[in-house]
């Protein structure tokens, strides 16, 4: 859990958030308790704030804390104004349609993946990535390809916080490993995911970037190693390259922020 010391109230409440987010189903005070990095009474009075302000509700009846509406609304607030999601959401239904695979919308926060839209065309198999998840840059297609144009400060950012676990016996092991796939990304202009996050899922995936070259997220068709090679994602390369320069124009012409 990310420590808030140096964010004062504002970081301590959000651990807060984050913990109940995190959650499959609503938890009891002890249980938020058990994942706080605060004291019983600190950790009280901040679920009281967060509940009497409305981003979180208290079922009396079960003694149980959830997300609370005045989240959701500024939630679906911020996924309108700062998500790609509505710019993206033609492109990715064109895709999808085209190339017939599972495509993959994603920005990067933090350095780590945050999954914000899917197109899945095929019941034969099903990816992790699921909208609102976070996953890691360092084994994620859609995540190297972000990786391989932030500007050196970011990307020095981002490497940081990569911890290199292996997910599977082709994940990247280390930051070495990880620039000299960057280095054929930018060569490229596209990323591969070579089962490195999950066994048997392989992707293709481009950055999605403005003129200036600043990358605002990134697009990934994605399948299974049951359906296709990795050599015949090459197939797919044209189309993913079109959707991602169309989805940068949009995303320019809205001022979206980049991340640079």
């Amino acid at each position: 859990m990310p420590r808030a010391k140096e964010d004062g109230t504002v970081g301590k409440a959000l651990i807060m958030l984050d913990i109940v987010a995190a959650a499959t189903q609503p938890m009891r005070f002890n249980e938020i308790l058990a994942h706080s990095p605060f004291p019983k009474a600190t950790t009280y009075r901040f679920l009281q704030s967060m509940t009497n302000q409305g981003m979180l509700s208290y079922n009396v009846d079960n003694q149980k804390y959830s997300l609370g509406m005045r989240l959701v609304r500024l939630a679906h607030q911020a996924w309108q104004q700062a998500s790609l999601a509505p710019i993206a959401e033609p492109f990715l239904d064109q895709l999808a349609n085209q190339v017939d695979e599972t495509i993959h919308l994603a920005q990067i926060e933090n350095g780590q993946v945050l999954f914000i839209d899917k197109r899945r065309t095929s019941e034969r198999f099903e990816t992790l990535a699921q909208a609102g998840r976070v996953a890691p840059a360092h084994c994620t297609g859609v995540g190297k390809a972000m990786l391989a144009y932030l500007s050196p400060e970011r990307m020095a950012f981002a490497m940081q916080r990569q911890t290199f676990i292996q997910f599977t016996p082709a994940t990247l092991g280390c930051a070495a490993a990880l620039q000299q796939d960057l280095e054929a990304i930018r060569k490229e202009g596209v990323a591969f995911d070579r089962e490195e996050h999950e066994n048997g899922i392989i992707s293709i995936a481009a950055p999605i970037l403005t003129s200036k070259q600043q990358v605002v997220g990134a697009i990934s068709i994605a399948t299974s190693t049951s359906r296709h090679s990795l050599e015949e994602l090459q197939q797919y390369r044209q189309p993913l390259l079109h959707a991602a320069s169309q989805i940068g124009l949009q995303a320019e012409l809205w001022h979206f922020p980049t991340h640079n």
